[in-house]
């Protein structure tokens, strides 16, 4: 059933707003990449193997940092990452294995080689397993135990119903906070930022505050200990970099803010890193603690608390309806040219063409139109589930 509602407030109405981003080099954030190319990796292989995807989940992926041995000038780690992946998947289809454990550990290791600096996999990472392929209560065992390929679910096949209960949001567009802090942690960790500053670490942490018109951001971006040889270099590399991000600031048209960048620095505590993260130190991140889809985070706006990363992307409406909501609150947008929401809410076992309720905020469009985009979207789950399969979305 598809409501509208008509609003023409913004974030930008707000007095006070609140936004953050955990880098792609922070623990939570690496897991999030983790988990989701896991599931790719996986349904990738059973689509090559067997022409179906097995069912799975791997949405619940920790990462234990390692320990490292650094100061001014070096740095080693001492001991490696440790990821534990808690789930359920079928381990074979009929008789034929399916390589979970080397698929597991290739996706983790191509994941954190992408966001750290000098990540070797075969000496810094342990890859753990605690999937079952036990059966639901509502389930046939040819679930998680296909007896032959044609227990698995095609591509685009059709037919599908919701694996769970989930209420999901978008929105759109990002207000100039929101803007903000997601392009400053993008800029650090960009090809570009990195070839001028390769001494720069990824564990980027943006937090950004606004009080009327009134901005203040603070940035925490490690350095890697091995390339920094003293303390006066670092300091004066933190100057230089802090003027470009206060220049990229100003590019977006932000006149009135404060930007600090590594505040808790103090002399002796330098922010430095072996390999980029506070991961190399032993810290922990869990999938689902980070970012939401639109890659931030966001309290005074709304948002979904769904994991989306490393679920069955065949009909787990938690991680298809999270994209489909923002997508969606992007269209909506660009028709109204106001601001605009979109609310997803499914029951278990509903088809994924037709969810229990879609709610649209929008000042301006006509209901022919939204209803329009609501049913397209809605009818192409099957081309988003292959997207999310064979090219990849970003979820965080």
């Amino acid at each position: 059933m598809l409501s509208i509602h008509r609003d023409h407030r913004t974030a930008e109405d707000l007095p006070y707003e609140l936004v953050e981003r955990k880098g792609v080099g922070h623990p939570d954030t690496m897991c999030d990449a983790m988990a989701e190319r896991m599931s790719r990796y996986y349904s990738l292989y059973c689509l090559k193997e067997f022409g179906g995807v097995a069912h799975h989940w791997f949405d619940k992926v920790t990462l234990y940092g390692g320990g490292a041995d650094l100061d001014y000038g070096r740095g080693e780690l001492t001991s490696p990452y440790r990821v534990m992946v808690f789930g359920k998947a079928a381990f074979r289809v009929g008789r034929t294995e399916i390589p979970v454990q080397e698929l597991l550990f290739r996706a983790a290791a191509d994941s954190l080689t992408e966001v750290s600096t000098g990540f070797d996999a075969a000496r810094h990472l342990v890859v753990e397993l605690g999937l079952v392929d036990h059966r639901g209560p509502s389930r046939k065992n040819a679930r998680y135990r296909p007896a032959s390929e044609r227990d698995l679910v095609p591509l685009k096949g059709g037919g599908l119903v919701s694996n769970d209960t989930n209420l999901l949001h978008g929105y759109a567009p990002l207000s100039r906070l929101e803007n903000a802090v997601l392009s400053l942690e993008n800029l650090i960790n960009g090809p570009g930022f990195k070839d001028r500053h390769p001494d720069t670490g990824w564990d980027v942490k943006v937090f950004g505050s606004r009080r009327n018109d009134t901005f203040n951001l603070i940035v925490n971006m490690p350095f890697l200990a091995g390339r920094m040889v003293s303390a006066d270099q670092y300091r004066a590399r933190s100057a230089h970099v802090q003027e470009e991000l206060e220049d990229h600031v100003t590019s977006l048209g932000i006149a009135d803010f404060h930007l600090l960048l590594n505040p808790t620095d103090r002399p002796g505590h330098p922010y430095l890193t072996v390999l980029g993260s506070v991961a190399d130190s032993g810290d922990v991140g869990v999938v689902g603690r980070g970012n939401r889809v639109n890659g931030l985070i966001t309290p005074m706006r709304p948002m979904s608390i769904e994991a989306p990363a490393g679920k069955n992307p065949l009909d787990h409406t938690g991680k298809i309806y999270n994209v489909m909501a923002m997508r969606l609150a992007r269209q909506v947008h660009q028709e109204s040219g106001g601001p605009a929401q979109v609310h997803i809410f499914t029951s278990k076992g509903a088809p994924l063409e037709r969810p229990e309720e879609v709610a649209i905020t929008t000042p301006d469009a006509a209901e022919p139109v939204l209803g329009s985009l609501v049913d397209t979207a809605l009818a192409g789950t099957g081309e988003l589930t292959a997207e999310l399969i064979e090219t990849g979305i970003s979820l965080w």
